[in-house]
């Protein structure tokens, strides 16, 4: 049993860095894409929405299924999915197909998020303790990956088809091989599938509502930042692919530090300032005379944004009897607010500037640290399951 929740964790982690690493190769390659196909600001913003509207679709189907399934099956077949349809991504040759590519892509992810974030709830309660930032550190690796091989590609001249198609088809066997490491969840009963239907603790929708929040900020980054340092600030592509990765440095960062700061100081803590560091740095980047300034202020606005996704999926978890209808509900909240952010950001910069469209970062970090003061001063504990574990040990030795 030791040997297989190792294995377990390494491969959830594993599945988030691939994760990672397939949403930000698409993610920083979106310059080249419109020029590929010469698509406007607002086409983008329509192209993010089809991706967002089909990851929150199957999030939103996502409560049965994996109560009635587990998160090891719906990973198994995800994953596999979401490398071929990258691979749609990057051979689509017009606006129609990539918009179909671009949904199948989005919900193939959305199977693999949900369940990704429920396997790892499943192996945090099973070793009984905080893990899951480090899980979502797995992410920020990937994503840090697809930004270095993106400038390398940029560098080399290596065209958006070619950079993700290579990622896609890479992906593809590792997301098959890793389908073995999975941790199984106990069986369904009809409560766990009830669970599935009815109406979640209250608790639940106000962690989805700061996830909302946190994803608009970072589908934000993500989705803008490059387009912002490069039109705006005048930035080579080349440094303004770098603006990401580094967002993601700086959220690793702190994803490898967030589950030994909770236990100090309690995620209620950690949101309210999580949100106020949010909301100070993102000032910081559209303030920012220069790119280089503002490449340097991502770090830190990465650094404030990273641990409010994992806190708040972490906390879902334990909501109910099993994590996987209640990281589903919180996750589709979450997705609805990656689906609606850059949408709201293209729209507002074709009426005003993409500078003055991004101010919503700011505003975001607000609601995040006053909706963070809502939340009950002491919060369930993961280590219910621990003794569960430590009678498993002994008996597989």
């Amino acid at each position: 049993m030791t040997r297989a929740l190792r294995n377990a964790r390494y491969g959830a982690v594993l599945t988030f860095v691939l994760a990672g690493l397939m949403v930000g190769t698409m993610t920083v390659r979106i310059p080249a894409l419109t020029d590929k196909l010469g698509l406007s600001e607002s086409m983008v913003g329509s192209v993010l929405l089809v991706w967002g509207v089909g990851a929150l679709v199957t999030m939103q189907s996502m409560r049965r299924v994996m109560a009635r399934l587990g998160s090891g099956t719906v990973l198994r077949v995800g994953g596999p999915l979401t490398a071929l349809s990258l691979v749609g991504v990057a051979f689509a040759p017009d606006l129609p197909l990539l918009m179909v590519a671009v949904a199948f892509f989005g919900m193939a992810f959305g199977m693999v998020d949900v369940a990704m974030n429920a396997q790892g709830s499943t192996v945090e309660q099973a070793y009984g303790r905080p893990l899951m930032n480090g899980m979502h550190a797995g992410w920020c690796v990937g994503a840090i990956m697809a930004g270095g091989v993106g400038s390398l590609s940029i560098a080399v001249g290596l065209s958006f088809t070619a950079n993700v198609a290579l990622i896609g088809l890479v992906s593809l066997p590792l997301m098959v091989a890793v389908g073995r490491t999975y941790l199984p969840e106990a069986p369904a009963s009809e409560r766990s599938v009830a669970a599935g239907r009815r109406r979640l603790p209250p608790i639940v929708y106000l962690l989805g509502a700061i996830m909302f929040f946190a994803f608009m900020v970072e589908g934000t980054v993500a989705d803008w930042n490059g387009l912002y340092m490069r039109d705006e600030l005048g930035a080579p592509e080349a440094l303004a692919a770098l603006g990401y990765p580094v967002f993601e440095a700086g959220m690793l960062i702190a994803r490898l530090t967030g589950d030994r700061l909770r236990v100090r100081y309690g995620v209620r803590s950690m949101l309210t300032v999580s949100g106020l560091a949010t909301a100070g740095f993102f000032a910081v980047v559209l303030l920012a005379p220069a790119a280089l300034v503002a490449v340097g202020a991502m770090f830190f606005v990465g650094l404030g944004v990273a641990t409010i996704s994992p806190l708040t999926l972490s906390l879902a978890g334990t909501a109910t009897a099993t994590p996987g209808p209640a990281i589903a509900q919180a996750g589709a909240m979450g997705y609805a607010g990656l689906l609606l952010g850059p949408v709201v950001i293209g729209f507002l910069s074709d009426a005003t500037s993409l500078r003055t469209a991004l101010g919503v970062g700011v505003v975001l970090g607000v609601l995040i640290a006053l909706a963070s003061r809502l939340l009950p001063r002491r919060e369930p504990t993961v280590v219910s399951t621990l003794p569960v574990t430590r009678e498993r040990e002994p008996a597989a030795a």
